[in-house]
């Protein structure tokens, strides 16, 4: 299974313990941002940002996975790979007045970042306060 299958939750015949997969939605374009910051006025909106090739990220991301437990109809939930979408990671940082990490966690609300976290505090996120 390639690497976005892993991402995307796509499952694979040859382990029978397969991680939950999340509706992720494909960050890759800055005309999605404001998309974002629109659908954020009527339902949270949560970007995961995540280095590809940083051990630390990929530990972090896949304490997410396996503690998530959102609907689509509560959460809409964008990946963004920043090293192939490095523009993208920039202008989520302007757009929502964030200082650069990875792994980060943004959640959005009524177009304004509501919290964020990096690293391990990611973990801290308490995402059912924002449904």
């Amino acid at each position: 299974m390639g690497l976005l299958g892993n991402i995307f939750g796509q499952k694979s015949d040859t382990n029978s313990n397969e991680k939950k997969a999340l509706p992720w939605i494909a960050l890759s374009t800055v005309d999605q941002l404001e998309d974002i910051a629109n659908k954020s006025k009527a339902k949270t909106q949560v970007i995961f940002k995540h280095s590809t090739t940083c051990g630390i990220s990929r530990m972090v991301m896949n304490m997410f996975t396996s503690s998530y437990n959102f609907s689509e109809s509560q959460i809409d939930l964008y990946y963004l790979d920043l090293l192939s979408f490095r523009s993208v990671s920039d202008e989520v940082g302007y757009k929502f007045q964030v200082v650069h990490q990875s792994p980060q966690l943004l959640v959005i609300r009524n177009e304004t970042t509501v919290a964020h976290a990096s690293h391990g505090a990611i973990a801290e996120v308490d995402l059912n306060s924002f449904v």
